[in-house]
């Protein structure tokens, strides 16, 4: 039995990916084992979407390498996959001569005739096999072989991939291709499933979850922001109101959304759809008009102003978790100041501050006033500050209140408020079950923590 090893970098995206190569090595017959250096094959799965994560992939893929010389196991194979295989197509093999060979994002469904080629190559030493292939088109469906790598208790659904924006600092698109959205139909099969088998807690997410189901609208379509989307075909409304008709007591989760496509309807369907927790992940990266502008956001600062205000409005309780990006190039004082007073104005639930990073291939780094680092450091710890002290208001406000939680291991638990491995914990009795639903009261916090009985 040929013995796989698997280690998955990067987002959850990227971890759906691995999880659908080992459905597809566990329905060969292969074995999985996290002691990679007893691997016959070992699979990196890649990020590339920072300078940071490309480094993070390369030390991953280096120190698999390290481990096989170290176990004298000159047999053991190695393949990177994921998005800097994709990124980097054909250029690679140059430059990790290591590695014995490479897949994209089209091949994960793919992973067993690559591992038996790979097996069976008798040719030349050193000479390595590339599988990648240009302009990724694939995407999972609801009977994709999937072996969830996640607690029982909660899942991601990837219901769409690729994207269509242009957004001046990401490298996404070039990377995973066009958007190209699953069905509605294939979408809930999969959630129905998830909840037959115990999952309490479903995450949806793509590039952008807001752009389901609009790939496939006709071109002479209106405007989504203030359309009806029912009326245009399936959107992320259709789907959240069929998902919230499943039966049972678990979470629907929205991740990934992109402000320019929220609409009216979206917001209704969210407020009335009680499995649809009130959070939403909206990476808004800036208000400034310049500065949007500049990013191609494809939105202003008026507009995102607005959006949450209806959003707010419209949803009652409404958790907003947002990211910001500051230091891109041209981004003024008075720019940088305009986003302080936003935040401390508009006091996001959850927010996220990333220092800009100039990456290859994109258009924001050709852009001339870029940033200089100690800038940059200045302003996010500025902007840090501001965080800090509205979070330590908005958990010391929570103390006394009764929060339902799903608890993720002995003495940890979420609330509705917090994402998988993104933001705070909830800290319990440990003898409430794992994977249950409880309701407790806040009787103190720690830094982004809460801690309940």
């Amino acid at each position: 039995m040929v013995k796989v090893g698997l280690v998955s970098l990067g987002c959850a995206k990227n971890l759906i990916d691995s999880e659908i190569m080992i459905g597809h090595l566990a329905q060969a017959g292969m074995s999985l084992t996290a002691e990679t250096k007893e691997a016959d094959v070992v699979i990196v799965n890649t990020c590339s979407f920072i300078d940071a994560s490309k480094k993070e992939s390369l030390q991953a893929i280096f120190d698999m390498q390290d481990e096989r010389l170290a176990a004298k196991k000159k047999k053991q194979k190695l393949i990177v996959a994921g998005c800097m295989s994709q990124r980097y197509e054909g250029e690679l093999p140059k430059l990790l001569p290591e590695v014995d060979a490479f897949i994209g994002l089209d091949q994960v469904t793919q992973v067993v005739p690559v591992i038996n080629e790979v097996l069976g190559h008798t040719s030349k030493e050193n000479e390595q096999l590339d599988f990648t292939t240009e302009k990724p088109q694939y995407i999972p469906d609801f009977d994709t072989p999937r072996v969830r790598l996640t607690p029982k208790h909660t899942a991601y659904i990837k219901i769409a991939e690729g994207c269509n924006h242009p957004c001046s600092f990401c490298i996404i698109p070039k990377i995973r291709g066009r958007h190209r959205s699953r069905t509605v139909e294939s979408v809930v099969k999969e959630a129905r499933r998830l909840v037959a088998e115990g999952v309490k807690e479903i995450n949806l997410i793509s590039q952008d979850t807001t752009y389901f189901g609009m790939d496939r609208w006709e071109s002479d379509r209106p405007n989504p922001r203030s359309g009806v989307d029912s009326a245009k075909g399936e959107s992320l409304a259709t789907l959240l109101r069929e998902l919230n008709k499943i039966e049972g007591d678990f979470w629907i989760r929205l991740l990934y959304t992109h402000p320019a496509h929220w609409s009216d309807e979206l917001i209704a369907t969210i407020a009335e759809c009680p499995k649809v927790v009130r959070y939403v992940d909206i990476p808004l990266q800036h208000i400034s008009t310049n500065m949007l502008t500049k990013m191609q956001r494809q939105t202003d600062g008026p507009y995102i102003r607005d959006l949450i205000r209806r959003m707010r409005a419209g949803i009652p309780g409404i958790i907003i978790r947002t990211t910001f990006i500051v230091g891109f190039p041209g981004e003024t004082e008075a720019d940088f100041e305009e986003l302080r007073e936003f935040l401390s104005e508009t006091r996001f639930e959850r927010v996220g501050i990333f220092k800009y990073s100039k990456e290859e291939g994109t258009k924001a780094a050709k852009l001339d006033e870029h940033i200089h680092h100690k800038t940059k450091e200045r302003r996010w710890a500025l902007a840090m500050g501001t965080l800090r002290q509205l979070s330590e208001e908005r958990c010391r406000s929570y103390v006394g209140r009764k929060i339902k939680v799903l608890v993720d291991k002995p003495g940890e638990a979420r609330s509705a408020a917090d994402a998988l491995e993104i933001d705070g914990t909830v800290f319990v009795d440990e003898s409430i079950p794992v994977g249950t639903f409880a309701e407790v009261t806040v009787t103190g916090h720690r830094e982004y923590d809460l801690i309940a009985r």
